[in-house]
């Protein structure tokens, strides 16, 4: 396989992995492996060292090819990775985590798996939370048992901010607020219900801010009483929690067949002239404390471009 090569100039002095990271845009297992495999060149020599010293108007050769391994998929994106653990950005209709042992479907985690075994067949990725089949957004794994078991068991306390996006039937009356109720979930038809007052299951709360709506993005919408565009930071992270308090605020998740309206013939065709035949909801920020190096991590993505599609005049 014949490698390709990218030529970059220096415009402020720095270290070499310094640059690779946040000029050329890698992460750093990324950077580390390039200089590993001698894929990258100073001034026209092949140099190793990540803290090699680089000055103004140095040229910077990164060659591509077998040497390096990167995550490329249509529905997966590296936004981050470190020696302990990965985050990245889910498409809508793919898996976290396959649905039944022993499944053979392509999942994040079994992309991630891949992944991590090109660049050693030891390494190993582990399931932190999860995001539903049709909900895109942030996702975070780790890279060991005992940091999944760890951060599974403090995710509240190392959460600091979770935020999601929805597009959701109706104009609200009240433009900010909290939805709190209390969840039990039903295995016979994996529902979860929501009760306002406490009926012994778990407490689920998120705040939520309309961003923008609209009264007459179609007919069949306008009959619904319009869009809105929302913005939900979550308190507690139940089953379903967005889904299920939207759902009983009147408000569902556009394309929800599972809460919603999803199934209403007139909305679904609705959907699909907004080339949007989804369910709108996405995991827009999430920031947390590295549980090993004790930094806040903030990563932000922004609006998907169909869910503004969708608040747009038609």
């Amino acid at each position: 396989m014949k490698n390709k090569s990218t030529e970059y100039t220096v415009r402020e002095a720095c270290d070499l992995l310094s640059y690779l990271v946040s000029v050329i845009g890698t992460t750093r297992t990324n950077a580390k492996r390039w200089l590993q495999h001698r894929l990258v060149s100073v001034n026209g020599v092949v140099v190793s060292q990540f803290d090699t010293a680089l000055k103004t108007g140095d040229k910077i050769d990164v060659r591509s090819g077998q040497g390096a391994v990167e995550l490329r998929h249509p529905k997966l994106r590296l936004v981050y990775e470190d020696e302990h653990l990965i985050v990245v950005e889910k498409r809508n209709g793919l898996l976290s985590v396959p649905s039944t042992a022993g499944s053979s479907e392509t999942t994040a985690y079994s992309i991630l798996r891949a992944y991590v075994k090109k660049q050693n067949q030891r390494n190993g990725v582990f399931v932190v939370h999860r995001l539903d089949r049709e909900t895109s957004g942030l996702l975070v794994f780790a890279k060991t048992v005992e940091l999944q078991h760890y951060m599974r068991e403090y995710w509240r306390e190392i959460v600091t901010r979770r935020t999601y996006v929805a597009v959701a039937e109706g104009r609200w009356e009240k433009k900010q607020g909290q939805i709190r109720s209390w969840f039990t979930e039903d295995k016979r038809n994996a529902m979860v219900y929501s009760s306002p007052v406490d009926d012994g299951g778990d407490l689920a709360i998120t705040n939520y801010e309309v961003l923008k709506e609209t009264a007459a993005v179609s007919s069949a919408f306008a009959a619904k009483g319009g869009l809105s565009l929302v913005e939900l930071h979550l308190e507690t992270g139940r089953t379903n929690q967005i889904r299920v308090h939207l759902a009983s605020a009147g408000h569902p998740v556009a394309g929800d067949r599972k809460y919603g309206h999803g199934n209403d013939p007139v909305l679904a065709q609705a959907l699909q002239q907004k080339k949007n035949d989804r369910l709108c909801l996405h995991a827009r920020v999430l920031e947390f404390i590295h549980p090993v190096t004790e930094q806040k991590l903030h990563f932000e993505t922004p609006v998907p471009k169909s869910f503004l599609s969708m608040l747009s005049d038609m």
